[in-house]
């Protein structure tokens, strides 16, 4: 009986911990947003990628990501209602200056019910 009791306690921690650990995405209060930039300049109607649960670039291919918003004509971009943890934001638009696609990310944490401002670097 005592093995079994601690058996279930073990499994129980275990699947505690694996879930928390996966506990990011939508369904929270926290929110992500700034501006898509190349140098100085906003990079308008850029398209912005995240990754829940990530801290590293996990690849250029939209497939890689959970959500994607397009930013607006000064290139500001939101995420919202997600819940606490790491994330990955990853932008590409096309600076008109240089003719050139630009790209790039960044790595932001969240916080419960937060908002947080993070531009995304971005260049060729």
């Amino acid at each position: 009986m005592k093995k079994n009791i601690q058996l279930f306690f073990i499994v129980s921690f275990s699947v505690f911990l694996f879930s928390s650990c996966l506990d990011q995405g939508k369904g929270g209060k926290s929110t992500v947003k700034g501006v898509v930039r190349h140098h100085s300049l906003a990079i308008p109607n850029a398209i912005v990628y995240i990754k829940y649960g990530a801290t590293d670039f996990p690849g250029e291919s939209p497939s890689n990501y959970n959500d994607q918003v397009t930013a607006d004509a000064a290139g500001n971009y939101e995420f919202s209602k997600l819940k606490d943890g790491n994330y990955y934001l990853y932008g590409i638009g096309y600076d008109d200056l240089i003719q050139e696609v630009v790209k790039g990310g960044i790595s932001v944490r969240l916080v419960y019910d937060k908002t947080t401002k993070t531009d995304i670097p971005v260049t060729e």
